[in-house]
Order: C-alpha cells, then structure tokens, then sequence
C-alpha cells in the first residue's frame, strides 16, 4: 500500500472508512472540515456501503492539480488510462464524488450498489474509490 493521498481523509484499520464530519445540527458532511470550520464539529465514520447516483468517465488527463498517472515527469497523454467516477450516496448522509474500480462503463446503473476501497492512486499514493458491491465479495471470497 501506498501513503494515503490525504491523512485523514479515511480511517485505518481492516475496515477503514470515509472520514466526515457531524455538525452540531446533525447534518452530516464531507470531508471533514479543518481549522476554524472545524469547531463543534465530531469526526463521523461515514457508510462503506452506497448507492450510485451519477456518473461518467474521464476519458483524457486532467489539467494540474491533477498528479495521476500521466502527469508524472516525462509522462503526457498516451501514459493516461481513462476511469469512471461517480456520485454515490451514503444513505441518510451524503453523496461523495469517487472513482468507479472493477467495472465499465456499460455495466453501471442507477442505484448500483457500491462498496467503498482502497486503491493505488499513483506510484506513492492510495486513495479511495467504490466498487460494484459484486465484485467487492467476490475479492473478499
């Protein structure tokens, strides 16, 4: 594994989550926020489990700040590899924006049911993503 792209943007552990926060009026955000937004506001354990709600593939390199495969030195467009990304809703709490693994294009829907992972993000960093929540158990089989 990798260093996280962002150290506290999951949990750690066997089991790790998304890391929100849970405002004093109960509504529940994502990321966790830092520094004065902070105030009042208790780290929460967000779902591993969501729903899809959108989505779309990024079929060319993303301009800066982007730092994925592709954007490495002596890299460019050919070094990129296209992915999904998509909205998943955590029900009853919030809908992340998150990269789509271990599917296609074609074979996601409306509602999909999604689990939240770890994956390699470049050469030196992890980072999250949701997979279709099949080929979650058929990894963990």
């Amino acid at each position: 594994m990798g260093e996280k792209i962002d150290p506290n943007l999951w949990s750690d552990g066997a089991q790790p989550h998304l890391m929100g926060g849970k405002l004093p009026s109960g509504e529940i955000v994502f990321p966790m926020p830092v520094g004065d937004a902070a105030q009042g506001v208790e780290p929460y354990k967000l779902s591993r489990r969501g729903k899809l709600w959108s989505w779309t593939s990024q079929g060319f390199l993303p301009k800066e700040p982007y730092q994925g495969p592709g954007s490495g030195p002596g890299e460019g467009p050919p070094d990129f590899q296209p992915f999904l990304l998509g909205y998943v809703e955590l029900p009853g709490e919030v809908i992340v924006e998150s990269r789509i693994v271990d599917a296609r294009l074609e074979d996601l829907h409306l509602g999909m049911d999604l689990e939240f992972c770890i994956v390699p993000f470049n050469m030196t960093h992890d980072t999250f993503a949701f997979r279709p929540l099949a080929a979650a158990e058929s990894q963990a089989a």
